[in-house]
């Protein structure tokens, strides 16, 4: 294998070059979230998707049924470190493993597992800079049916200020010491969008910074002299911590694999994001941009 990134992200070049390594451990991560009448969207596993159309050698994780907590209210809430040393170790992931993870659509499942191994000790972790879309662009080989790696073995252990809960959210409210970032579209953060979690605005004092201003048209993200810009705009680069969130704990990751390619010493992601926060009419929401 080629050097192993540091920055979160592979090429498209680089994966071509490595599909061979015995140690990749290649995942699509497809997760659909269609519209629905009852509430902000319904979750659909990309699985279906992965069987038609992947990338050779890569296997299907199923984010919802395999790497969530089954116990909680909240979807795709982080299980347990030791249950998700177990579903990873059945996947295939192991000592010495290089993962790398992609989405046919928005990149934000693939950051989402990216965020999930590196809060859990894992470092040797990647996202596909521009994932599938990039990878079929440019022609290269795709595969029909599916793959699986063998089982394996490894250990976790959770990172300390990786995660925030809403007590951490609540308390960082006026705190100057903590930049609060809502990473969903500036429509939904101002409450002008018909789309809400149950209650429309964001969380009080929190700032902007929307997933989809990370990327360039070609669905990478965009030179890091750019994301500084959008950051700084913020003060997220001035405060000693921030604290990422969405809807529900996914786009969020888009934003702390950004700061964390920036060089951010502290960067935490709310895992409830909205879907818990507005559920509670005690804690305070804003609208307006």
């Amino acid at each position: 294998m080629t050097e192993r990134t540091s920055s979160g992200l592979v090429s498209t070049a680089w994966l071509g070059e490595n599909l061979r390594d015995p140690d990749l451990r290649l995942f699509d991560v497809t997760v659909h979230l269609r519209p629905s009448s009852s509430g902000p969207y319904t979750i659909e596993s990309g699985r279906a998707d992965y069987e038609k159309s992947h990338i050779p050698g890569a296997a299907f994780l199923d984010l919802v049924r395999d790497l969530s907590d089954a116990d909680s209210k909240l979807a795709f809430t982080m299980p347990r470190v030791d249950a998700l040393a177990r579903a990873l170790g059945a996947a295939g992931v192991g000592r010495g493993c290089f993962v790398v993870a992609y989405a046919t659509t928005t990149p934000m499942w693939a950051t989402r597992l990216w965020w999930m191994l590196r809060a859990s000790g894992f470092d040797d972790v990647a996202v596909l800079d521009g994932g599938f879309g990039k990878w079929t662009a440019e022609a290269r080989p795709v595969e029909t049916g599916s793959r699986s790696y063998p089982r394996a073995e490894v250990a976790l252990t959770a990172r300390a200020g990786a995660w925030a809960g809403k007590d951490d959210v609540r308390a960082a409210i006026g705190d100057g010491a903590v930049c609060t970032i809502n990473a969903l579209s500036p429509s939904v953060h101002s409450g002008e969008s018909s789309m809400s979690y149950g209650r429309k605005g964001h969380i009080a004092g929190s700032k902007n910074v929307p997933y989809a201003a990370l990327l360039r048209s070609d669905g990478t993200y965009r030179s890091d002299d750019e994301l500084r810009a959008l950051f700084a705009a913020v003060g997220a680069l001035e405060r000693p911590r921030v604290i990422c969130y969405c809807g529900g704990g996914i786009s969020a990751t888009m934003d702390a694999l950004a700061l964390t390619r920036l060089g951010h010493p502290s960067v935490a992601v709310y895992d409830g994001s909205m879907s818990e926060w507005c559920r509670d009419p005690d804690l305070p929401m804003e609208t307006g941009a």
